[in-house]
């Protein structure tokens, strides 16, 4: 299926320093999708949602410190409520995106929200989709769009754009006339088959935080953590996390406003965290929300955030992707690999 969509929005000031730019701007969208019919497993447990890749434009109000942004991200579209002819639907993308100006400082110093050309896009949309023929489904939504470069160049203030949308979709092919038969298939590997087990995963990160603007330097952050979980679902696991953190820039900061340390083991930042996955099949999001025990150099606050994106290449090994924050400002992206433990405390289903 192919889509067009038509936004219009307006570019939201979070900090005094984008006043300037509020505005109202238009933005277009091309999609290619599909529908899911219950291949996997999961596509049956989200109520058979349509999987997509977009393309996303916008001139940005036509501020020339902005410039434009292009945006290419693949994106889940889950259906809340729904019946044969229209549905209610939750939109998640993630992709890269392209500002065609960023911040400098003798160039573009009023640009502020962005430090660099490439960006990582979310996209996140509540729309309601109806059919008007066999062909062609129209569709309405509110949605929020944003821009970041999780501070790898600062400054990284951020874009967020709200817009209202309309779109039109069509089948570049007659639609198959059993797509409506959904098959449940048997249990897969990766997924959730109704045994009690505790999951712990095991990982390492390395990320890199830039401060050039204020001090002209980058630094090198090392994590290490543990996440124990209980799945309760097909969807969802509950649990704990435990994590070690080495950033480098705290001891700069320290020796910055005239502080001494008499052990670098005064720099290690251990955290607990509640710990929340959400599973799709071997792709799972990861959301932690803790505080910080100790650590010598705390000047950004005790409570931390993190939300991971994680991808099983086998049964125990993953690799994921995880913005790290200090109340919704981005701090770092962190690279990592890990493993994941299953230990089984009781076999019987019950069916």
């Amino acid at each position: 299926m192919a889509e067009a969509k038509f936004h219009y929005g307006f570019l939201a000031s979070h900090h005094l320093e984008l006043d300037i730019f509020r505005s109202h701007l238009p933005a277009f969208e091309f999609s290619i999708q599909k529908a899911t019919w219950g291949k996997h497993r999961w596509e049956a447990i989200y109520g058979y949602p349509l999987i997509g890749l977009s393309v996303w434009y916008s001139p940005m109000g036509g501020f020339p410190e902005i410039g434009s942004a292009v945006a290419v991200y693949p994106y889940i579209n889950f259906p809340l409520i729904q019946d044969q002819k229209q549905s209610m639907n939750f939109r998640l993308g993630v992709g890269l995106a392209y500002l065609s100006n960023y911040y400098h400082p003798t160039e573009n110093y009023k640009n502020f929200a962005i430090g660099s050309n490439i960006n990582i896009v979310g996209s996140l949309y509540l729309e309601y989709r109806r059919k008007v023929s066999r062909m062609i489904t129209l569709s309405a939504g509110l949605g929020l769009t944003h821009f970041s470069n999780g501070a790898i160049r600062t400054p990284n203030y951020g874009l967020n754009i709200f817009t209202a949308n309309i779109g039109i979709t069509t089948y570049l092919s007659k639609p198959n006339p059993q797509l409506s038969k959904k098959m449940l298939p048997e249990v897969y590997k990766f997924e959730f088959d109704g045994k009690k087990t505790i999951d712990v995963d095991f990982g390492f990160s390395l990320g890199m935080k830039d401060m050039s603007q204020q001090y002209g330097e980058r630094f090198m952050i090392y994590a290490i953590y543990a996440n124990v979980f209980k799945q309760i679902s097909w969807k969802s696991k509950f649990g704990l996390g435990l994590d070690l953190t080495y950033d480098a820039s705290d001891k700069f900061l320290l020796e910055w406003n005239g502080q001494t340390l008499d052990n670098n083991a005064e720099l290690l930042k251990p955290g607990i965290s509640a710990a929340y996955q959400l599973v799709i099949s071997r792709l799972s999001f990861v959301f932690n929300f803790g505080v910080y025990l100790a650590g010598a150099e705390r000047s950004e606050g005790d409570i931390y955030q993190r939300l991971t994106l994680r991808y099983l290449f086998t049964k125990n090994l993953f690799a994921n992707i995880a913005l790290n924050a200090n109340w919704g400002k981005a701090e770092y992206i962190g690279f990592g690999i890990g493993y994941q433990l299953n230990v089984i405390y009781k076999r019987t289903v019950k069916h």
